[in-house]
């Protein structure tokens, strides 16, 4: 079944780049390509997934000679199987939202989300630290692309940037744990294999876990990288369904998941992954308490409910990382179907400002339902996905430090806060504005987009399996699911911490849906703590600028090498001048006087004896001088 495994890389990857290259081809072609890249897109995505659930259900293994002693390995386990068949469909439903929702650039909007999805599986599949690291970087720069997608605008573009160059700070210690591997190789090592990272010895060991640590809080949008996810909402709403449910952000999760042998090796690096993910999950739940735009407060939500999986991830007890892998795959449904509604909201209303979305789950039901159920899961109401999810988590961090259940149970209190917010504005009737008025400015339609005041029924149909997804996925936390997984089971909580855990996202969404303008919204918070700017002063710029110095002195090395050219044509041009004159000149004299010489020598010879001998006269009287002079 090695076949299944590398169509389910090669086949997105293929038919993105085919439509990437179509999409800058000859206008007539590119036209054509256009017109049917949105279906290609589905009918593409539709087969990955098939291919996601035959390598899920088979576990194929694949291993390619790469670089010496060093294989390309792929492999789908009993944690890459619900990774992969997760990423598949979030990527199929949404590829089927946006048809209706990208207007333009279909073709290489389409492209690049499918090579991003084949990035994302090998992430997902990779087995050593070459397969990952390629993948990383292919999804790091389809991200940056996806994000700037409106490149005409300068906003989009520095939003774009701004992502990319603060995950690629973190990405680096990627490369640092890839060195600690190679530090050692040969020396009965393991190589770059994921798996015998935690074998390494120390100080390798170390090096190795920092820089997993540095590469997935980056990625997962963890403190103190959280703020770049507030720039990424500047991207179409499916690409944020997409990157910020179960793809690139989830892979930051997903890393530490899979890396959890070696956080635990470690010592310091699994507390320093569980509390840092129980903090973020605390204060990014603040963060999202004080949004008023909708994306703002589901971007916010993405990086506290993924405190919860890190915060899994760096429990050493038996059961955390299946709660994590749960809590990963809940969230996924629950994001991405969040997103896409907010992405309808803003098509249909031009907006995504959350005062001027008041009454939108009325006038589009088919979106408010949906939408209600995802939010009620965020919250953690029973028996929704996230409910059972966040408890497992939790259930496992009690184990192990009661400081992380009552960080991460304030942070849930938190995320039944925000949710509760939307869903109140979004329900509430809207206020009769007066007649004769500006209906648009009354409202607050049309303030980022003009609104088409219309939802596609094919922007509807990903909202049901996801909410269907949001609603039962948390069957992941059973016994029986992780044993057919072939998982450890996840932690189970007890039946009062359960009943705890309800009653408390009760009564926080219920006081949310009735006085959401009383919610705390403290000013550092609603601007995301200042991280940007702090980001902005300490990396973002610092990188860009030596990007600008670095581009002016490989200008300038361009010119030199140009300039030297340019002299050594001239000094070829002037010794080719000297030859021509010089030295071909004087051959040629010399030429001319040997020539003349030969004519002159030819005069003697007449052919008459008396001259002859007249000659050989002169020439012994010249001999018997020389000698008399000489004696």
């Amino acid at each position: 079944m090695t076949g299944v495994l590398w169509a389910l890389v090669l086949v997105p990857a293929a038919a993105g780049g085919a439509l990437l290259a179509a999409a800058f081809g000859p206008a007539r072609f590119a036209a054509r390509v256009e017109r049917a890249a949105a279906t290609s897109g589905v009918a593409v995505a539709a087969g990955v997934l098939a291919l996601a659930v035959a390598a899920a259900v088979n576990g194929p293994r694949v291993a390619v000679p790469f670089l010496a002693g060093e294989p390309l390995a792929l492999a789908v386990d009993g944690l890459s199987a619900v990774v992969v068949v997760t990423v598949a469909a979030v990527a199929l439903l949404v590829l089927t939202f946006s048809a209706s929702s990208v207007r333009s650039g279909r073709a290489r909007f389409t492209g690049l989300m499918l090579v991003f999805v084949a990035a994302v599986l090998v992430t997902a599949t990779a087995t050593t630290l070459l397969g990952l690291l390629m993948a990383w970087e292919a999804m790091g720069a389809t991200s940056y692309a996806l994000i700037a997608f409106g490149w005409r605008e300068a906003r989009a573009v520095a939003s774009g940037t701004t992502a990319f160059v603060v995950t690629r700070a973190g990405d680096v210690g990627l490369y640092l744990a890839a060195g600690a591997a190679l530090a050692v190789a040969g020396a009965a090592a393991p190589g770059l294999s994921l798996a015998g990272l935690a074998a390494l010895p120390a100080p390798w060991l170390h090096i190795a876990a920092a820089g997993i640590l540095a590469a997935a809080f980056g990625k997962a949008a963890q403190l103190p990288f959280s703020f770049w996810l507030s720039r990424a909402m500047d991207g179409p709403s499916p690409v944020s369904a997409l990157l910020h449910s179960a793809a690139m952000v989830a892979m930051g999760g997903y890393l530490l998941l899979r890396a959890h042998p070696l956080l635990v090796a470690a010592g310091w690096a699994a507390p320093a992954a569980a509390w840092g993910g129980a903090v973020t999950a605390l204060v990014l739940g603040a963060v999202a308490l004080a949004q008023t735009d909708l994306k703002q407060l589901l971007a916010a939500s993405t990086s506290a409910q993924l405190g919860f999986v890190v915060l899994a991830a760096g429990i050493a007890g038996p059961g955390a990382v299946g709660a994590g892998l749960a809590q990963l795959v809940g969230h996924a449904a629950t994001k991405a179907l969040l997103f896409l509604a907010a992405g309808a909201w803003l098509t249909a209303l031009g907006t995504k400002a959350i005062p001027a979305l008041r009454g939108a789950g009325r006038t589009y039901p088919w979106v408010g339902v949906p939408f209600t159920v995802g939010a009620l899961a965020l919250a953690g109401i029973p028996p929704l996905a996230l409910w059972a999810t966040k408890d497992s988590v939790l259930a496992a961090a009690r184990e192990q430090s009661l400081g992380l259940y009552v960080v991460g149970s304030a942070a849930a209190v938190l995320a039944a806060g925000y949710s509760g917010k939307a869903l109140a504005l979004i329900w509430r009737r809207r206020p009769a504005h007066p007649a004769g008025a500006d209906t648009g400015a009354v409202t607050g339609y049309d303030t980022e987009e003009q609104g088409t005041r219309v939802v596609p029924w094919l922007s509807r149909i990903p909202l049901i399996p996801l909410a269907i997804g949001a609603g039962v996925l948390g069957v992941l936390v059973l016994p029986a699911a992780s044993r057919a997984l072939g998982l450890d089971p996840p932690a189970v909580p007890d039946v009062g911490e359960l009943a705890v855990s309800a009653v408390l996202a009760l009564a926080v969404t219920a006081a949310a849906l009735c006085w959401p303008s009383r919610l705390p919204a403290p000013g550092c918070a609603a601007s995301w703590l200042h991280l940007e700017r702090a980001a902005d002063a300490g990396i973002v710029r610092p990188t860009l600028c030596l990007a600008r110095v670095l581009a002016r002195a490989d200008d300038a090395l361009e010119v030199g090498v140009f300039g030297m050219g340019r002299a050594a044509r001239r000094a070829a041009a002037a010794a080719a001048a000297v030859d021509r004159v010089g030295v071909t000149g004087a051959v040629r004299a010399v030429a001319a006087g040997v020539r003349r010489a030969g004519d002159a020598a030819r005069l003697s010879q007449t052919g008459q004896l008396h001259h002859y001998y007249a000659q050989a006269v002169v020439g012994l009287a010249v001999a018997v001088l020389i000698v008399w002079l000489a004696v």
